[in-house]
């Protein structure tokens, strides 16, 4: 049975500490909304999800029911046990106020969700140059026959999931994503259930 539901507002993020053994369920309330993912082992924060190990050990960049995101230390920390959504990435790095300097120039400057993560993962003692690349939940990114990407508006519609079970303690780093290309123009707040897995 899932717990109470927590709101990430738009464009910003959280921190929290997730038992082993738990379910985290993170859900599109409104549809077209990405939400950027980090993990880190709560015993020694400098193993960290790491996408490149996840990628390889699961020989795809599209993951979803079924399969493991992994650690720097080739540790399994997340199982993604339910999706309603299917299509995620795991390429692209949190956007920042860099991001916003390259892609968005006539914008006004926002930190995105690296900033978010900076000032969520701080009390954790986790430094700005340990966050890696995020699992970006509902983000659409394609990849073209020439290998060219895509930011495209996520498919996810409104009351979309994704759920994973924690594999060790971890503190996770949530968002509400920031950049426009990603959230299809729009900025929508994040919501997370924390609960027992009763399986």
């Amino acid at each position: 049975m899932r717990g109470e539901t927590h709101a990430i507002p738009e464009r910003s993020g959280t921190a929290f500490w997730l038992p082993k053994g738990a379910l985290l369920t993170v859900i599109d309330p409104k549809g077209g909304q990405v939400a950027d993912l980090l993990a880190y082992n709560a015993v020694d924060v400098r193993e960290v999800i790491s996408s490149g190990r996840t990628l390889d050990y699961a020989e795809t960049i599209s993951l979803t029911t079924g399969h493991h995101l992994y650690s720097n230390r080739s540790q399994v920390m997340l199982t993604i046990v339910d999706d309603s959504v299917g299509q995620h990435d795991f390429l692209l790095t949190p956007c920042s106020i860099d991001t916003f300097h390259h892609f968005y120039p006539d914008l006004e400057p926002h930190r995105g969700c690296f900033g978010n993560l900076v000032e969520a993962l701080a009390p954790y003692g986790i430094e700005p140059d340990a966050i890696p690349v995020a699992f970006n939940c509902f983000m659409n990114v394609p990849v073209g026959p020439s290998g060219k990407l895509e930011v495209l508006p996520p498919v996810s519609k409104a009351g979309d999931h994704i759920c994973f079970r924690a594999e060790m303690d971890l503190i996770i780093g949530l968002t509400a994503c920031s950049a426009p290309a990603s959230n299809g123009g729009t900025f929508k707040p994040i919501h997370y259930q924390i609960s027992d897995n009763v399986d």
